[in-house]
C-alpha cells in the first residue's frame, strides 16, 4: 500500500474504531525507527477485519528474516493474555496468537525480537476491540469483492503463513480431507476463519477443487478475505507439439461472459470443472452473480473459476508472459508455501511447508494436491510425486508462482510481465533456470536445496521408502472409491481413447487411476534404484568410515528388501473383506500394475492379484475385451514410464 494511502486508511480506521486488517511496517517503522533496515520486511495481520468482543481475536506477524522473538497479546488492562516464542515457517517466518474472548478496549500486539538494535527490538500494534459487532464488508457493483490491499512481499508472506498453518501437522502424520471446504471450516487451522465478520465460513459453501483448481481456489479465497486483486487466464491444453497458450484474461472486475451453462460437473460425483478448450467466440449471455458478498464469492469460485482453469494453465512455456504463473529459481528462499508445482503431465501441487534438514534427518518440502474425487491430501516432495521432464510439447514444468496483479493508471487490473517481476523489489524471482535442467539435474538440485549437508545414505533410503508407502496408501483410497462406485450400482464406465485416458471427465476421471498409477510405477523405480543412485553420487552422502561405495550399496540393497517386506497395508476386496499386502508385494507386482488402472476391473485385479489365487477368489467384475485390448495397446506408455502428449 502506498504510504499516503496507508496513512489515510489507518487514520479513518482508527477514527471509526476499526483495526486495519493488514498493516505493512514499511511506513510505520520508517517514521518510528528509520534505522531499522528490515522494517519493510515485516507484515502484521489482525483478524477479524473489525474485531469485537464476540469473536476470537487472532494476530499474525510475518518476517522475511529468521529472527527469534516472542509475540504477545496484551489486554486493555495491561495484562499479557497470551504469548508465544514459537516461530514457525522459514521463509517466511511467522508467529501467531489467538484470544478466544477478547474484552472491549484497545489491545496491543507486541513482537519482541532478539539480535537487533534496541530501537528495533519491539514492534507493537494497537487493535481496538468493539463491544458490538461492526458491519462487515459489503458487495460492490463493479467487482466480485472490494479491493482494499495490494499484492507485495508483505501480503505474499502472510499468504505463505496462512497456507502453512492451514495444512500443518507433524511430519509423520498422514493428512487427507474429503474436500477443501472441510479444511477451511476448521477454525483451528484457518487463520482467516470468519475474517470478514459475515459468518462466511459457516454458510456451508461447497469448495471442492481438483488439482488444477486447487492453486486458484486457495489464492482466490485469500484474496477474497484480504481484499486483494484476483484473476485467471483461459488457456488451451497444448497439442500438435506445442505447449498450452493462453488466450483471454479475466478478473474480479472484468467478468468472463457466461458462455457455459450455470453449472457443469462430472455426472458421477458432482465435481466442478470443464476440460474443453476455451471458446474465443463472443457470448450473448452476460455474466451474473448472486446478490450478497459471500454468495457471489461462492458462485464465482465454483462456477466461474472452476469452469475456466485446467492443468494447461500450469504448463505454459517458461518464457511466456501471458500466463497466470511464472517460473522461479530453486532455492530455500523462493520455494515458499503457496508456490505451485506443475508437472509436465498435467498434475499440480502447492507447497505447504519446508522442514529444514536436521542433524539426523533430511530436509523435506511438503505439498498438497487435489484429486478428481475432491480429496485434498498432503505429500512429500520426491521423484514419485513430483514428475519432471523437458519436452517442448508438454510445456514448461516446475515450480512457479502466481503473477502479482496490479492496477494500471486507469484502475484496470493487469498482471506484471516477466521483465517487471525481475525489476520489482517485492518479487525479483523470475528465472528460467529450471528450463535449462535435465531430469537428473533437476532432482539433484532439489536434493541440494532440501538438504545442503551430506545425508546418511541408509536414512535417506528409508525416507524414500516412506514416501513410496504413503503413495501406496493414498492409492488404497482411490481404488476404494472405485469399488464403492461399483457396489453402489455404478454403470460400466466408458474408456477414453489414446492419451485421453489420462485427462478426461466423468466417472473415468473420478475412479480410474492411470495418472496416479504411472506416478506409482515411477516411484517404485526410484526406490528400487536408490542403491544405484548412492553409488552414482557418493559425494552427496555421508559415507560410513571404512566402507567402500560397493559395500554401502550392498548394505542398502539388503535393507531395502527387508524394509519393503515389513511395511504392510490392507485394502477392501470386492466383497468388502480385508486383504493385507506388503509394499514389497506392490513392487513385485509392477508388471501387473501397468494394466491395473481400469475402474471396470475388480479391486483385486487393480492390486495385481494373480488369477486362481485366494486373493482373487472374490473378484466378480472385469473390463470388457474391447477395453482390455486398448489397455494392451497403451501398455508401453506405462512400461516406458512416459505419458504421451496430446495430439
Amino acid at each position: 500500500m502506498f504510504p499516503k494511502l496507508q496513512r489515510a486508511v489507518h487514520a479513518i480506521a482508527v477514527a471509526l474504531g476499526i483495526c486495519t486488517c493488514l498493516v505493512s511496517t514499511a511506513y510505520a517503522q520508517s517514521e518510528k525507527a528509520p534505522t531499522c533496515k528490515d522494517a519493510d520486511k515485516l507484515a502484521v495481520l489482525s483478524s477479524p477485519i473489525a474485531p469485537w468482543k464476540g469473536a476470537p481475536l487472532r494476530i499474525v506477524f510475518a518476517s522475511e528474516d529468521p529472527v527469534e522473538g516472542e509475540l504477545s497479546l496484551i489486554a486493555p488492562d495491561g495484562t499479557v493474555a497470551v504469548k508465544s516464542s514459537d516461530r514457525r515457517g522459514g521463509p517466511p517466518y511467522f508467529w501467531s496468537l489467538e484470544v478466544a474472548s477478547p474484552t472491549t478496549g484497545t489491545w496491543q500486539a507486541k513482537l519482541t525480537r532478539e539480535g537487533t538494535t534496541p530501537e528495533c527490538a519491539t514492534i507493537t500494534r494497537d487493535i481496538p476491540v468493539k463491544a458490538k459487532k461492526p458491519p462487515g464488508p459489503s458487495a460492490t457493483k463493479n467487482s466480485v469483492w472490494p479491493i482494499r490491499e495490494s499484492w507485495n512481499r508483505e501480503t505474499e508472506n502472510l499468504y505463505s503463513a496462512w497456507i502453512e498453518t492451514l495444512f500443518d501437522a507433524p511430519l509423520d502424520e498422514t493428512l487427507s480431507w474429503p474436500a477443501l471446504h472441510d479444511v477451511l471450516r476448521d477454525r483451528s487451522r484457518n487463520l482467516l476463519f470468519n475474517h470478514l465478520g459475515l459468518a462466511e465460513d459457516e454458510k456451508n459453501l461447497v469448495i471442492r477443487p481438483d488439482c488444477a483448481d486447487l492453486p486458484y481456489f486457495l489464492r482466490a479465497y485469500f484474496a477474497f478475505k484480504l481484499g486483494l486483486p484476483f484473476g485467471y487466464t483461459k488457456c488451451t491444453r497444448g497439442g500438435g507439439g506445442k505447449p498450452p497458450k493462453c488466450v483471454a484474461y479475466w478478473t474480479i472486475q472484468k467478468l468472463e461472459p457466461s458462455s457455459q451453462p450455470p453449472e457443469q460437473h462430472s455426472t458421477s460425483s458432482g465435481l466442478l470443472g470443464i476440460f474443453s478448450e476455451p471458446s474465443t467466440k463472443p457470448s450473448t449471455k452476460p455474466a451474473t452473480l448472486p446478490q450478497g458478498l459471500v454468495p457471489a464469492f461462492g458462485h464465482y469460485l465454483r462456477r466461474t473459476v472452476a469452469n475456466a482453469v485446467h492443468s494447461g494453465n500450469g504448463r505454459t512455456a517458461a518464457d511466456d508472459n501471458n500466463t497466470d504463473y511464472y517460473p522461479i529459481s530453486l532455492s530455500q528462499q523462493t520455494l515458499r508455501p503457496g508456490t505451485v508445482y506443475a508437472d509436465p503431465y498435467g498434475h499440480l501441487l502447492v507447497i505447504s511447508k519446508r522442514v529444514a534438514q536436521s542433524g539426523d534427518a533430511a530436509g523435506v518440502f511438503l505439498a498438497i494436491d487435489g484429486q478428481p474425487d475432491g480429496t485434498i491430501a498432503r505429500k512429500r516432495f520426491w521423484r514419485g510425486n513430483f514428475l519432471f521432464a523437458q519436452n517442448p510439447a508438454l510445456g514448461g514444468p516446475g515450480f512457479k508462482r502466481f503473477r502479482p496483479i496490479v492496477a494500471d493508471k486507469n484502475g484496470n487490473l493487469r498482471r506484471l510481465n516477466n521483465t517487471e517481476i525481475k525489476a520489482n523489489a517485492h518479487y525479483a524471482d523470475f528465472s528460467l533456470d529450471q528450463s535449462q535442467l535435465g531430469i537428473e539435474d533437476f532432482y539433484d538440485r532439489m536434493d541440494d536445496v532440501m538438504s545442503p549437508s551430506p545425508l546418511d545414505p541408509l536414512r535417506a533410503m528409508k525416507e524414500a521408502i516412506t514416501s513410496l508407502e504413503e503413495q501406496v496408501k493414498a492409492r488404497v483410497t482411490s481404488v476404494e472409491n472405485g469399488r464403492k462406485y461399483q457396489t453402489g450400482g455404478g454403470a460400466v464406465v466408458a474408456m477414453p481413447d489414446g492419451a485421453s485416458i489420462f485427462e478426461t471427465t466423468g466417472a473415468w476421471e473420478d475412479f480410474a487411476t492411470p495418472s496416479r498409477d504411472l506416478r506409482l510405477l515411477i516411484a517404485i523405480d526410484v526406490v528400487r534404484g536408490f542403491p544405484d543412485r548412492v553409488a552414482r553420487r557418493p559425494e552427496r552422502y555421508a559415507m560410513p568410515s571404512g566402507k567402500s561405495v560397493a559395500d554401502v550399496k550392498a548394505e542398502l540393497e539388503t535393507v531395502l528388501a527387508s524394509d519393503l517386506s515389513a511395511r504392510k497395508f490392507t485394502y477392501a476386496r470386492s466383497d468388502g473383506s480385508e486383504w493385507t499386502l506388503s509394499v514389497k508385494d506392490v513392487v513385485d507386482r509392477m508388471a501387473s500394475l501397468e494394466m491395473a488402472y481400469n475402474v471396470n476391473d475388480c479391486v483385486e485385479l487393480r492390486w495385481g492379484a494373480a488369477d486362481k489365487t485366494d486373493e482373487a477368489a472374490t473378484c466378480k467384475r472385469r473390463a470388457s475385451q474391447q477395453q482390455r485390448a486398448k489397455m494392451i495397446e497403451y501398455r508401453n506408455w506405462f512400461q516406458e514410464r512416459r505419458r504421451p502428449p496430446r495430439g
